[in-house]
């Protein structure tokens, strides 16, 4: 089977504003580009890769769908379009839609200063356009309140595809697991949503401080709500480098998922990720072969 990395970014500050970044460690308010992680990729096995959006703006879509042109590790992009305006989501949705390497549509919800922003009148009908294309959603929350909203979206679009970024920030590394540990329960009712285990880092001032024991209550209650063909695993890099790294972030996930049986790992690990976001099998071939051609071997991992 293929490891593939659900989630990981590349930016450009020339390409996009990225305003996020400008309060961001040094380490990340720079351009980075996608041959920074190969040496990432390659230590820890993984043979693709599927790059998320990090700004809404159209200069970091454009920029991505270059990366993924000349990379063939890249097997998917999530890219942007401007739910907040109907008319203009429409005509991009349509314009991505025609490459096939485009397998999603995110926005920087967690950035918005309204926490009910996905339930504007003007977003919801853009959700509608996702749900009837059939084009899967990047949900990426922090709050309570964005998980709270999750079975409101259910209701309103029951065939609308969803996958919850990072688990919505659970309370790693604090004492209480609620509201996150009801909520995210009520989230997995719905069939048609899943969720990245990426991005699970300790919810306290130091974002690195997380251990695996305490990342490891929050995996198995994502394994025991969704089940493993509802989960996919995700890097998250370059955000993880301020946060452990790379490498220590997929040591620390392997040691959880190495409890689970073979069939749970290589969902999590992989066909998860290609059965949901509809990725060509030749082009997940692509990636192995790329990888197997730079490394000249088959690195152990848990395949």
């Amino acid at each position: 089977m293929a490891v593939i990395d659900a989630h990981q970014h590349v930016w450009d500050l020339s390409r996009s504003p990225y305003a996020w970044l400008t309060s961001a460690p040094d380490s990340l308010n720079r351009t980075i580009d996608f041959d920074a992680v190969v040496p990432e990729l390659r230590a820890a096995g993984i043979d693709a890769t599927v790059l998320v959006q990090a700004d809404d703006d159209a200069g970091d879509t454009a920029h991505m769908l270059e990366v993924a042109a000349a990379h063939p590790e890249v097997v998917g992009v999530v890219a942007y379009a401007p739910l907040h305006e109907p008319a203009n989501a429409a005509r991009r949705l349509e314009s991505l839609r025609q490459d096939p390497l485009v397998v999603g549509i995110r926005n920087l919800v967690h950035d918005r200063p309204d926490p009910d922003w996905l339930l504007r009148p003007d977003v919801d009908e853009s959700l509608g356009l996702l749900e009837e294309a059939d084009v899967p959603f990047d949900l990426v929350g922090v709050l309570p309140r964005h998980l709270e909203i999750i079975p409101i979206l259910s209701e309103r679009h029951p065939r609308l595809r969803m996958v919850v970024d990072h688990l919505n920030k659970p309370p790693i590394g604090l004492s209480e697991r609620e509201p996150w540990w009801s909520l995210i329960a009520a989230a997995a009712d719905n069939p048609l949503v899943s969720a990245k285990v990426s991005g699970l880092y300790s919810a306290t001032a130091d974002g690195g401080a997380w251990t695996v024991d305490q990342v490891r209550p929050f995996v198995e209650r994502a394994i025991e709500l969704f089940g493993a063909d509802r989960l996919m695993y995700g890097g998250d890099w370059p955000v993880s480098v301020p946060n452990g790294g790379y490498q220590r972030v997929w040591s620390g996930l392997s040691q959880i998922l190495a409890d689970v049986d073979a069939d749970a790992r290589r969902a999590i690990l992989g066909t998860t990720a290609q059965s949901f976001y509809g990725i060509a099998q030749a082009r997940v071939d692509a990636a192995v072969a790329q990888r197997i051609t730079t490394s000249g071997e088959t690195p152990p991992t848990l395949r």
